[in-house]
């Protein structure tokens, strides 16, 4: 495991060299809009992503947003998302992330969440707790949270909701203390540092989820779909996850 988590970071560390030149720059700037400059800030980190995992497991398979699959039905899977929060990328804003997952017979074994504008990672892996590094602090650890009345909920945008799910989503966030819009895969970092409480959305790729797992049950939560089963890279991509396990069944209620 430790010389996964070593690949992992490598590659989150390749992959940020290639981001950070462009986060609020001028080239950026001058697109308005424009999303070329970021498609191919998409395809050069995960080109140097792929690269180094292939170098070091060229028996491992990968899955990625910008180039597909390769050997996917392998033993180990890779599964990234170069930059995910591409309008948080794309207006400066530094909620966006990389994610690097890895499976192991299909169940993910290993995740790591870069925010390469503000040097925090995040990195869970089976059988350890969560690892933590921020110049900005932060207690890797999820907090108790036994009611959704009491609960911080967050979700990164209400349009990612089919017309089925969207008054499933209202029941759910009228029961919560508080909701915050936006934060793509940062928000379910600040889960694992208890200052969320619960994330739900909908319409996630593999490529969304399966890197923030392990980081989220490493924290001392849990990652299902919404009946509070365990994720699958053919479900709908229907996410709750939960600092306190014990909100599942509640949240699992209301979005029935």
């Amino acid at each position: 495991m430790q010389d996964l988590i070593a690949a992992a970071e490598a590659a989150a560390d390749a992959a940020g060299a290639v981001i950070r030149p462009l986060f609020r720059s001028s080239l950026l700037v001058e697109a308005k809009g424009d999303a070329s400059p970021v498609t191919e800030a998409d395809r050069a980190a995960e080109r140097t992503i792929r690269a180094l995992l292939a170098e070091r497991f060229p028996d491992h398979g990968v899955i990625g947003e910008e180039y597909g699959e390769e050997r996917a039905g392998a033993e180990f899977v890779w599964v990234v998302d170069p930059i995910d929060g591409t309008r948080a990328f794309v207006t400066g804003r530094p909620v966006f992330g990389t994610l690097i997952g890895l499976m192991r017979h299909g169940r993910p074994v290993l995740g790591l969440i870069d925010q390469p504008a503000t040097g925090e990672r995040w990195i869970g892996a089976a059988g350890e707790g969560l690892r933590f590094r921020s110049p900005m602090g932060g207690t890797p650890h999820t907090r108790r949270c036994a009611a959704l009345a009491e609960a911080e909920l967050s979700c990164t945008s209400h349009e990612m909701f089919t017309p089925a799910e969207a008054p499933r989503f209202a029941r759910l966030k009228q029961s919560c203390r508080r909701v915050t819009w936006g934060g793509d895969c940062y928000a379910y970092g600040l889960l694992a540092l208890g200052l969320v409480d619960i994330v739900v959305e909908s319409d996630l790729k593999p490529w969304d989820w399966v890197a923030l797992a392990p980081v989220v049950e490493a924290a001392g939560g849990a990652m299902t779909d919404w009946q509070g089963q365990p994720l699958r890279l053919d479900g709908p991509g229907q996410v709750i996850a939960v600092g306190d396990p014990a909100l599942l069944p509640e949240a699992v209620a209301l979005l029935g």
